[in-house]
């Protein structure tokens, strides 16, 4: 089932800063028991168990930072500046490709992309394709694996509700 960007938006902030707190407490309570740990075996130019926990530490850092950006990123999103009238973020999209066949699509964040279940990112190749375009436009998509051509034959963003008729 598809979900509604803002409960989608929500989920992924939630993830972080759950993960975000998961790598703040292994900082702040784990690893000092690890390095203090390590600092009781003696010298510490020698010490691999303390060298293991300085590195860890340097990376739990670094995660924990890419973390806090991408959360400041995806909460300044502004919902309201989507587009009405032709596919972006959160916009379910059919299209029709050359073969007859339709899929469905719905554009989505990075984080929640899943090709196998209709949820395209807005930043992969298909995604970017399809973004501003209107009902009737033509979809040429140069992924990695070869040109695809689609017609977009139908748009429901994000403004429209969430009714499923149409």
């Amino acid at each position: 089932m598809l979900q509604s960007p803002p409960a989608v938006k929500d989920r992924i902030l939630k993830r972080f800063n759950d993960q975000i707190a998961a790598l703040e407490r292994e900082l702040h309570f784990e690893l000092p028991r690890e390095i203090q740990r390590a600092r009781e075996l003696g010298d510490l130019r020698e010490n691999a168990e303390y060298k293991a926990a300085k590195e860890r530490q340097g990376i739990v850092n670094a995660q924990i930072a890419m973390l806090k950006k991408r959360v400041g990123e995806i909460s300044m999103i502004n919902l309201d500046r989507i587009p009405h009238d032709r596919a972006g973020f959160g916009s379910t999209v059919h299209l029709r490709a050359e073969n007859g066949d339709t899929v469905v699509y719905q554009l989505v964040m990075p984080e929640d992309a899943d090709a196998e279940k209709g949820m395209i990112s807005t930043s992969s190749p298909i995604g970017r394709a399809i973004l501003n375009k209107e009902e009737g436009d033509d979809i040429k998509v140069t992924p990695p694996v070869g040109a695809r051509r689609f017609e977009l034959i139908k748009v429901k963003t994000i403004h429209d509700g969430d009714d499923e008729e149409g």
